[in-house]
């Protein structure tokens, strides 16, 4: 298809979806959408909506009428077979959909006909377990995925799609805090039920299929080792298979250095890799976000807070962010451009932890402005300090 003709028809899509913006109805356009379109595939869908998003529509509003797009979609969009190994990441996300909205499924037909016994409150707490859990499905789709579509130029999907994950984790939230025998139990698991549904079905057809064409295949195996870093709900997904032996070079080896690197400071010096393991021993995560906004440094601390992970290198920063909260992340960055603020401090619970959150501008030697720091610890222990403690007590295990 040539360029022309390529863009006569998202020109046309463009059309239709402001007529339905407007609030033609889907039956109503369907026929001049097969008349100037025909079918169409999802890397143009998203093109689409990312040029409207430029234009003007807000992504709120294209986030609201997803579900018409895909009903004016339906007939030119079928559910795409996607030749994919079972350890392939896009095949393990297909793979969790199901066994998601299986248990959202399950849980809304168990409230709906009442939880009595003691076996359906039992069943009724696994479900709600494996939803908690699910949290890993979301954050690997935040963290990896949608990276790797914005590096190849994918952006305004993802962050709907990142809209929509923020919807259903207020719906997890209230379920948990039913639990098995709330009173509003049914009603919200019949909204999960739903809310799964149709987000699945715009990441079934639209996303992934994407993901899959602008994605080069090399990326797949490095993709894969993050979604394992940080976890998987549902299931244990199989290995991918071990990397053939690269052959060696037949050219000479490169020589080592015969002196260690070391950096020097005003008060000493330190090897790159006595620095990373400072970085790495503190009891803080650290994430530098340079003065252009982009992420360029995160710690490998041991037990991480918050996700990290090698695709946000590279990133701007507000899309490492939920949307609701970009506008607090540009503030931040800008009162300290304009030295108005000397730290933002934040604290919340999350997960049995009190989570202290700082960031700090950081400052050349002459006064400019080099980036951000944000340093992020559990300050529960901290908190619950009393007294003094003067000597040292055995090592635990003693």
């Amino acid at each position: 298809m040539s360029e022309l003709i390529r863009q006569r028809r998202k020109e046309a899509v463009k059309e239709i979806l402001r007529r339905l913006h407007a609030g033609e109805s889907p039956e109503k356009l369907k026929a001049a959408f097969r008349e100037a379109v025909g079918q169409i595939s999802p890397e143009e869908i998203a093109a689409v909506e990312e040029e409207l998003i430029r234009e003007g529509v807000p992504r709120e509003e294209i986030q609201r009428l997803c579900e018409l797009h895909l009903a004016l979609f339906e007939e030119s969009l079928p559910q795409p077979e996607l030749p994919l190994p079972a350890w392939h990441p896009l095949r393990i996300l297909y793979a969790e959909h199901e066994e998601l909205l299986k248990m959202a499924t399950a849980l809304a037909r168990l409230a709906r006909k009442g939880i009595r016994t003691e076996q359906e409150k039992h069943e009724t707490r696994h479900i709600i377990d494996h939803l908690k859990d699910s949290e890993s499905h979301y954050l690997r789709e935040e963290n990896v995925l949608f990276p790797y579509l914005e590096r190849f130029g994918i952006t305004e999907p993802p962050r709907i799609m990142w809209m929509e994950h923020d919807e259903i984790r207020k719906i997890k939230k209230a379920i948990l805090a039913e639990g098995p025998e709330g009173a509003n139990l049914a009603d919200l698991s019949l909204s999960l039920s739903e809310w799964l549904t149709s987000h699945f079905t715009k990441e079934n057809r639209i996303l992934f299929p994407t993901a899959f064409r602008v994605i080069p295949e090399g990326e797949w195996p490095g993709i894969r080792s993050q979604f394992d870093e940080i976890g998987y709900c549902c299931f244990t997904p199989p290995a991918p298979p071990a990397p053939r032996a690269a052959e060696k070079p037949k050219t000479e080896e490169t020589p080592r250095l015969t002196a260690e690197v070391r950096l020097r400071f005003p008060t000493g010096e330190l090897t790159p890799q006595e620095v990373e393991a400072i970085f790495n021993a503190l009891p803080v995560d650290i994430t530098f976000v340079d003065k252009d906004d982009v992420v360029r440094y995160y710690s490998a601390t041991k037990d991480r807070i918050f996700v990290r992970t090698p695709a946000v290198i590279g990133r701007k920063v507000q899309d490492c962010h939920p949307q609701k909260s970009v506008h607090v992340v540009e503030r931040i960055l800008r009162e300290f451009r304009e030295r108005k603020r000397e730290v933002a401090e934040f604290w919340i619970n999350s997960q049995g932890k009190f989570v202290y959150i700082r960031y700090f501008p950081v400052w050349g030697q002459n006064g400019e402005y080099l980036g951000t720091l944000e340093v992020t610890q559990d300050v529960a222990q901290i908190r619950e300090l009393q007294g003094e403690r003067r000597l040292l007590d055995e090592p635990q295990g003693n």
